[in-house]
């Protein structure tokens, strides 16, 4: 089926608009036209069984409890429908359209009422009767030709994607949260999937894909029917979590439909109410939204944080609140299995992320200390950078991030950073911030999804080969390269010693100098001495001292006293006396200063070469020294572009100065 088609379908079923228009806001057609069409999907594909299934049905009419099993056979598919009735039917009495659509739904096993009740099916179909529209919207919808034989699963999935689209559109939503193209979705299976094509042809293989944020199920339809390519005997069970109401009513559909169980398809949170708990899964993919918050479920993730630690899924530390990104990650790494003592098992994982989660959050904060955690257990096989624009909402650049816990031998301890930014051609028709894709091979277009594969396939030898032409678009880095300590550089605090007006005035307002029985003949004291200056503390504490005495007045002392004296008195100077603590020199926090050093390089070498050519007093707090990771993917492929010639720009603003001159003399004459 062409795109064009699918175009035509999804205009068929989103012309109900018309009749919806001044009953209903714009922003609430999807909520008839999803489930309408989700209904007649459901009605074509018991179309081919519904004599055989009516025949067995009434064989148990008078049995209380139906025998499951035997009527999903009866069905071929995994939910029929008791009723005789048919959309059809419905429409022909306007006066009964709403009892008998009613009866209708209610007749659908369990698992496929469920999906309606999601879209609250039944209070449409109320508002829709008491408005006189009910008849006309089924009419509607029994013209579309919905049948497995015209429209396939997977052209289906093309269909309901355009809807809730245009759905989203409508309500101001955010498209691309709800599915990802499926160019992307395809280039991603490929690189989840690729290396293990040998092991995935044997026969009998059995094979589980899971979602945590599954949309309306493409990811795993695209996986599942990858897997049955390279193998038409395999068995693939698909599971998947998805949080929105309707994305996760047709993703439970689709289950349905291809006889995958739609229990596997939980609804709700996945930080906060897990639908597949000890669960472990074979391969693992995902496009989680960027950079949205997680403070709704706030309160469970940081309880399970403190309280299961590495037990947990979120032991390795936590994000920043507004982007819960790597909590997906994490979320799909405790789901990976086990790898046997023989080097089987072992689970893949593919998810989409935006650059953030590259390099977000210094030595210590929860990101780095996640992307340590990976980085240390060897999980991550590799990043690919994909072209900005490729996705329905958003222009940013993205990254596919690759992880498993069974690297092939030439990768352990390394990752591949592969750049595949220029691997794009311009669509003809813009979508939402989407106005580039990935070549597929057709219609003339070049096959950048096959390249990238091949590509990936054979990073670890394009990248040893410095003759290669793609040899620039791959490199290939050791764990520990992506890691640094992040050095706290001090230098020591160096004072002369002065009383002037600011030092009268700091003194009247300090504490320790208001807690006095007479504060305001303390500081009084002190004026004979304004401008006098000492290069010493010593010095200058007799002298403040003999002063106080001087006036009738106790010298307090006290650590406190003394340390708001010298606050006040003190004056930094770069060449003044430096402070000592119990012998050590103090630092000055207002010089401080932090380096980012090489994992595994020595600080102090660093520190001798870096730093003390330019200041020699300078020392390293070796207790504030933290670890830390980032992957700065940008920075290992940055090329140097040297600027244009002076004279190639002047010449340009000239060529530039005399259009513009020219165009204003066509205004004016």
């Amino acid at each position: 089926m062409n795109s064009n088609k699918h175009t035509e379908l999804a205009n068929h079923a989103w012309s109900v608009a018309d009749l919806l228009r001044g009953d209903y806001k714009q922003s609430d057609y999807g909520k008839v036209i999803l489930p309408f069409t989700v209904l007649r999907r459901l009605e074509c594909v018991l179309d081919p069984t519904r004599g055989k299934f009516a025949e067995e049905y009434a064989k148990y009419a008078d049995e209380e409890v139906k025998p499951e099993r035997l009527l999903r056979r009866a069905s071929g598919h995994a939910f029929y429908n008791t009723s005789t009735l048919t959309l059809k039917k419905i429409a022909n009495d306007a006066n009964t359209a709403a009892a008998n659509l009613q009866i209708y739904v209610n007749a659908f096993s369990d698992n496929a009422r469920e999906v309606l009740e999601k879209y609250e099916f039944g209070r449409q179909i109320k508002k829709l009767d008491e408005a006189g529209l009910l008849y006309q919207v089924i009419g509607k919808f029994t013209d579309l030709d919905l049948h497995p034989e015209n429209v396939p699963n997977h052209n289906m999935g093309y269909i309901f994607e355009e809807l809730i689209r245009r759905f989203a559109e409508q309500s101001n939503e955010t498209a691309g949260e709800h599915f990802t193209p499926r160019e992307v979705i395809k280039l991603m299976v490929n690189l989840l999937v690729a290396p293990d094509a040998d092991a995935l042809s044997i026969p009998g293989v059995a094979r589980s894909v899971m979602d945590p944020a599954c949309g309306t199920g493409g990811m795993l339809s695209a996986a599942e029917d990858h897997i049955t390519d390279l193998n038409p005997d395999a068995t693939v069970e698909v599971y998947g979590q998805e949080l929105n109401p309707e994305s996760w009513a047709i993703c439970r559909s689709d289950m349905l439909i291809k006889g995958q169980d739609p229990e596997n398809i939980a609804a709700g949170n996945s930080f906060s109410d897990d639908g597949h708990a000890r669960k472990k899964f074979d391969y693992l993919l995902a496009n989680p939204p960027f950079g949205v918050e997680w403070k709704k479920v706030k309160d469970e993730v940081e309880y399970e944080h403190k309280s299961m630690g590495d037990a947990g899924r979120f032991g390795a530390g936590l994000p920043r609140i507004n982007d819960g990104s790597l909590l997906f990650l994490q979320h799909m790494l405790s789901k990976m299995k086990p790898v046997d003592v023989d080097g089987g098992g072992g689970s893949r994982i593919a998810i989409v992320f935006n650059g953030s989660p590259l390099f977000t959050g210094a030595a210590g904060s929860g990101e780095s200390e996640i992307r340590r955690w990976i980085l240390e257990n060897d999980w991550l096989e590799a990043i690919v950078a994909l072209p900005d624009q490729l996705f329905y909402n958003t222009g940013i650049s993205t990254y596919f991030w690759i992880l498993t816990n069974r690297k092939a031998p030439d990768h352990k301890g390394k990752v591949v950073l592969l750049d595949a930014r220029d691997q794009w051609v311009k669509m003809r028709k813009s979508l939402g911030d989407k106005r580039k894709e990935l070549g597929d091979g057709k219609n003339g277009k070049p096959n950048h999804i096959a390249d990238i594969t091949r590509l990936y396939a054979e990073a670890v030898q394009v990248a040893a080969d410095t003759e290669h032409e793609l040899h620039g678009k791959v490199k290939i880095f050791d764990n520990s390269a992506f890691g640094y300590q992040r050095i706290t550089v001090e230098r020591p605090l160096k004072l002369r010693f002065a009383v002037t007006g600011e030092t009268l005035a700091g003194l009247a307002t300090a504490k320790p100098v208001l807690k006095l029985p007479q504060p305001e003949k303390f500081v009084e004291a002190f004026r004979p001495l304004l401008g006098s200056t000492w290069e010493t503390k010593t010095e200058a504490f007799v002298a403040l001292k003999d002063a106080v005495v001087a006036a009738g007045l106790l010298w307090p002392g006290g650590a406190p006293f003394m340390k708001a004296m010298r606050e006040v008195v003190g004056v930094r100077d770069p060449e003044g006396e430096v402070q000592k603590v119990k012998g050590e020199s103090e630092p000055d926090p207002e010089l401080r200063d932090y380096e980012n050093v090489p994992l595994g390089e020595d600080v102090e070498e660093y520190l001798k070469r870096e730093v003390h050519p330019h200041v020699p007093d300078a020392w390293i707090d070796h207790a504030k020294t933290k670890i830390g990771y980032e992957i700065p993917f940008t920075r290992h492929f940055y090329v140097y572009e040297p600027p244009r010639p002076l004279a190639e720009i002047d010449a340009e603003l000239k060529a530039l100065e005399a259009e513009i001159q020219g165009l204003l003399g066509e205004v004016t004459e």
